[in-house]
């Protein structure tokens, strides 16, 4: 991990917003050994902009597959991404370096509820999970973090990112029994690249699977290039307006804890990365994200969160200039208006989707178990063993048995009811413990 630049040796300090302006770092060309480039600096603009462009390829694979996964339009997506990126950089008063991406915690809820209300009813579950990030966003500016820790410690949040993961995988059945061959191609591509190739290159490794396994699904002719023959060059992106349908909004609420977490995790990433304590703007930046998750379910872009992905390019760059990242949301934003190239991406076949589902739905399962390592959650203590075997069984037992469950109009998913059972659990046994003058679980 890079040490902190010289001038900031002294103090961790994060000094006061000063605006959107940038000062120069150092000669504008290089950056010496043991310096970073802090979110306030910039380098000359050709180095800037090329840094921004790395940006967009690294946050571009996972970016365009939610919508492709979920059936979003994916320039609208990309739009959306864009303008959340920048207004992401303003209200955190341009300290926070991030590319708000398409967040995977969505896909299963809007599955849901495109399901019984389409693209609509989605985008309505967006705005209301968006709103309710904005709120604890606002709360955490004026209280701190210390009551997110208590309500969710490492044990609960890394139940409920791990049974989101793991409730997405009924999703790649169909691909592997109908297509096997495009399926295990793609994802056997993945895999490989992510360990073949190293720095730029090993980060876009779901990206170059994707293209990998496109090329297997075209020679067996599974892709259909209709929708893109049809398709403009230059043109708006398709726009969708939101349905509020209460019954839905159930599915989305835990993903809120989980873009808490991501939110949270990115900020201490990046203080510990420059050098600089960036804990007073965590408020802001949940707020921001509530702000730009909003924007985009109103015109009808996927939610979105803070991406780690981007973090690999500024480690291995040592830029965390913000400027670099207004450059990548003005080229996501302008990449939104070529329908030919959303049609491109809306091509990508079922198998090649499924493929790359296998890991990313994976990986979030296992995000989960690396909270747990990463905070040393004791699982010899029956409080976090039965908090987190409760709510991943009762999440699992839900999805595949195809069932939810219902209170009148209310249909409580797996990963809701898994969420449900995880808290309750959770805070029951530590209550009861309490008063029988024990001692609490450490989590």
């Amino acid at each position: 991990m890079p040490s902190a630049p010289e001038s900031e040796q002294q103090s961790t300090a994060e000094p006061a917003p000063r605006g959107l302006g940038w000062r120069l770092h150092g000669d504008g060309s290089t950056v010496r050994p043991g310096a970073v480039v802090a979110p306030d600096e910039r380098l000359h603009w050709p180095q800037t902009i090329s840094i921004g462009v790395q940006h967009v390829m690294a946050m571009f694979g996972s970016t365009v597959l939610v919508p492709a996964l979920t059936g979003f339009p994916v320039t609208t997506t990309l739009l959306f991404t864009g303008i959340g990126t920048l207004l992401f950089l303003i209200i955190t008063a341009n300290r926070i370096p991030s590319y708000l991406g398409s967040s995977f915690a969505f896909i299963a809820p809007v599955g849901g509820a495109m399901a019984s209300h389409g693209i609509g009813g989605a985008l309505g579950g967006i705005v209301i999970a968006s709103a309710a990030l904005f709120i604890v966003g606002l709360v955490v500016q004026f209280t701190g973090t210390g009551w997110i820790h208590a309500l969710m410690p490492p044990v609960v949040m890394g139940t409920i990112v791990a049974l989101i993961g793991l409730n997405l995988a009924s999703s790649t059945l169909a691909p592997m029994q109908q297509v096997p061959l495009t399926t295990f191609s793609t994802l056997a591509a993945v895999v490989i690249c992510s360990v073949l190739f190293r720095g730029l290159l090993g980060r876009l490794s779901i990206l170059l699977g994707i293209v990998i396994g496109y090329l297997v699904a075209l020679a067996q002719g599974q892709v259909d290039f209709s929708a893109l023959q049809a398709a403009d060059w230059i043109g708006l992106p398709p726009f969708h307006t939101p349905e509020f349908h209460p019954e839905t909004w159930v599915l989305f609420l835990p993903v809120v804890f989980v873009l808490v977490a991501e939110n949270v995790g990115h900020v201490r990433t990046v203080g510990l990365m420059t050098g600089r304590n960036l804990d007073a703007y965590n408020g802001r930046a949940l707020m921001a994200d509530g702000v730009a998750s909003m924007v985009a379910g109103v015109g009808g872009g996927s939610g979105t969160t803070t991406y780690a992905e981007n973090i690999g390019v500024m480690a291995s760059s040592r830029v965390y200039s913000t400027a670099a990242y207004w450059v990548a949301g003005i080229c996501a934003a302008l990449l939104a208006f070529l329908p030919k190239f959303g049609a491109f991406v809306g091509s990508i076949p079922a198998g090649v989707l499924g493929g790359a589902g296998i890991v990313l739905y994976g990986m979030i399962g296992i995000m989960g178990a690396r909270l747990w390592v990463e905070n040393h959650v004791n699982f010899s203590d029956t409080t976090n063993l039965m908090t987190a075997g409760a709510g991943l069984i009762t999440a699992i037992a839900v999805t595949s048995g195809d069932a939810a469950l219902h209170i009148g109009d209310l249909e409580i998913g797996g990963i809701a009811l898994g969420s449900a059972v995880t808290l309750v659990v959770y805070h029951l046994m530590r209550g009861i413990t309490r008063l029988r003058g024990g001692e609490p679980a450490s989590s």
